[in-house]
C-alpha cells in the first residue's frame, strides 16, 4: 500500500509516532499533528531523518473540529487527500474517582472521545474513497473496568462505539472504521506512569499471556494491516494487540509447561 497519504492525530510521540514512522518507512506520506506546533515539527523531522520518507507537521487541538478541518484542507493541498486517518490523541492520569474534578473528567472525555469523533468527522469530507481507512487508538479500559481510570474507561468505551456506529453508517461510502486496543507498550508515557521501575514492569508483564510488554512496532504493524488491502473486508472491529491481556490475569495460572 505504498504511496498513500496518512494523517495521524497525536502522532508526535509514543505509539502514534511509531505508527507514523512505519508508514513513512514503506513509502507513504504522513501528516503528524497535535496541539504543540514545535513538538509536531520535531516529530516530523525525526520521521524524515529516520525513514527518509515524507512527513509534514501540523498543529490543531482535536477538541476544535474547525481547526482540524483547516489543517486537513492545508495538508491535502500539500500531500494529497488522505487514504488513512488515525485518531490517536489521548489524555490520561491515574486518580480515584473522588480525586477527579468535573473539569478533569471532562478534559479526558473531550480529548479521547470528542477528539476521536472530530478527527473522523473532519476526515469524512477529505478522505479518498473507496478504500478509505479510519483507525482509532482505543484502550483495554474500554471494556475492562480499572480502578483510578473511571474517566478513561468512560471515554474509551465511547470511542469503541463511535467506531462501530461509523462503520455501519459509512461502509456504503467505501470507508472502513476500526480501532486498535494496545496492551502495555514499552517506552510509552502510560507504561512509565503505571510501571516506573523495572520491577514494576516485570509485575505488569506477568499479567499478559505472553509475559512481556509489546513494542510500538507491534501497534504500527496492526495499523498497516488494517489500512491495507489485506484488511479490506474488516470494519467495525476492535483489534486487541495486547499480548493476551484481555484474556484475564495470567500471572497466577500456576501452569508449568513441559520441556520441548
Amino acid at each position: 500500500m505504498t504511496g498513500k497519504t496518512v494523517f495521524i492525530s497525536g502522532g508526535t510521540s509514543g505509539i502514534n509516532l511509531g505508527i507514523a514512522k512505519a508508514f513513512a518507512a514503506q513509502g507513504d506520506k504522513v501528516l503528524v499533528f497535535g496541539r504543540n506546533a514545535e513538538k509536531a515539527e520535531a516529530a516530523a523531522l525525526n520521521i524524515r531523518e529516520q525513514t527518509g520518507g515524507v512527513a509534514l507537521a501540523g498543529s490543531a487541538d482535536v477538541r476544535d473540529i474547525e481547526a482540524i478541518r483547516a489543517l486537513f484542507d492545508k495538508a491535502s493541498k500539500e500531500l494529497g487527500k488522505p487514504n488513512v486517518v488515525i485518531a490517536g490523541a489521548a489524555g490520561n492520569f491515574m486518580s480515584p474517582a473522588v480525586g477527579i474534578s468535573a473539569n478533569g473528567f471532562k478534559t479526558v472525555v473531550d480529548i479521547d472521545l470528542l477528539g476521536t469523533y472530530n478527527v473522523f468527522r473532519a476526515a469524512y469530507d477529505f478522505i479518498i474513497t473507496p478504500g478509505a481507512s479510519l483507525i482509532a487508538i482505543t484502550a483495554p479500559q474500554a471494556v475492562q473496568p480499572l480502578p483510578q481510570q473511571v474517566h478513561v474507561c468512560a471515554a474509551k468505551a465511547g470511542v469503541n462505539m463511535i467506531v462501530k456506529v461509523l462503520a455501519m453508517e459509512w461502509g456504503q461510502a467505501g470507508i472502513r472504521v476500526n480501532a486498535i486496543s494496545p496492551g502495555p507498550i514499552r517506552g510509552t508515557e502510560g507504561v512509565e506512569r503505571m510501571a516506573p521501575t523495572e520491577e514494576d514492569k516485570i509485575k505488569w508483564s506477568a499479567h499478559t499471556a505472553l509475559r512481556r510488554f509489546g513494542n510500538a512496532s507491534d501497534i504500527a504493524n496492526a495499523a498497516i494491516f488494517l489500512s491495507s488491502e489485506m484488511g479490506g473486508y474488516i470494519t467495525g472491529t476492535i483489534l486487541d494487540c495486547d499480548g493476551g491481556m484481555k484474556l484475564g490475569d495470567a500471572s497466577g495460572d500456576f501452569i508449568t509447561l513441559p520441556k520441548r
